[in-house]
């Protein structure tokens, strides 16, 4: 089983943690990573972008000029696509990016960068994450103890407003409940911190 130090907020080693083999501790997957990064980005497309064909635009009802006889290449509508203020061909019209994937390849893609995150050293595991008030300091002088300055997504036990709203406006941080965390947010980031009650947590909902 593979084991991980525990460190408190001040960046000290308080202790060890042996993490399921399960969840931690299987061989990463990237293709199915991959997949998962792919599918979680398309659902989050809005797909609103449209285009006016056209007839949609406003105009052109009637033929410009005659068919023949004038030396210009013959028109039938002014609201053609090649005339300004014409429609678009061919544009881009709403529609829905998301699709599906197996739950079990989604389960595997987030057991993959968990092991990941344990191989390359990047999971961070503290005893206990907590501010007294709304303090951001707390959070960044948190972050510099334990080597995580930059990208770095904190995984909670669970919702603590101050703690959030503390860590809302540092860049590069972001937080998130065991319930909430996906594949995409855990690749995204260079450090990934999660609370030692989160742990079990984890390895209870995803072993």
């Amino acid at each position: 089983m593979p084991k991980v130090n525990v460190y408190d907020m001040a960046g000290k080693n308080v202790g060890e943690i042996e993490l399921s083999e399960a969840v931690f501790g299987i061989k990463p997957n990237p293709a199915v990573v991959h997949q998962v990064v792919v599918n979680y980005l398309a659902n989050q497309r809005q797909g609103t972008q449209s285009t006016l064909t056209r007839t949609e635009v406003s105009g052109g009802g009637r033929k410009p000029w005659r068919q023949k006889g004038t030396g210009h290449a013959r028109q039938g509508s002014i609201r053609a696509p090649q005339w300004r203020k014409g429609g678009i061909a061919l544009g881009p019209k709403p529609r829905d990016y998301s699709y599906t994937l197996n739950r079990k390849v989604k389960r595997l893609a987030i057991k993959s960068v968990f092991s990941d995150k344990v191989l390359t050293g990047d999971l961070i595991v503290v005893d206990n994450i907590q501010v007294e008030g709304f303090k951001t300091r707390s959070v960044v002088e948190m972050l510099k103890a334990l080597g995580a300055e930059k990208k770095a997504l904190i995984v909670m036990p669970e919702h603590n407003l101050q703690f959030i709203k503390s860590a809302a406006n540092i860049p590069g941080v972001k937080t998130a409940l065991v319930n909430t965390i996906n594949v995409y947010d855990i690749v995204n980031c260079d450090k990934f911190i999660v609370a030692k009650d989160a742990i079990a947590k984890i390895e209870e909902v995803y072993a």
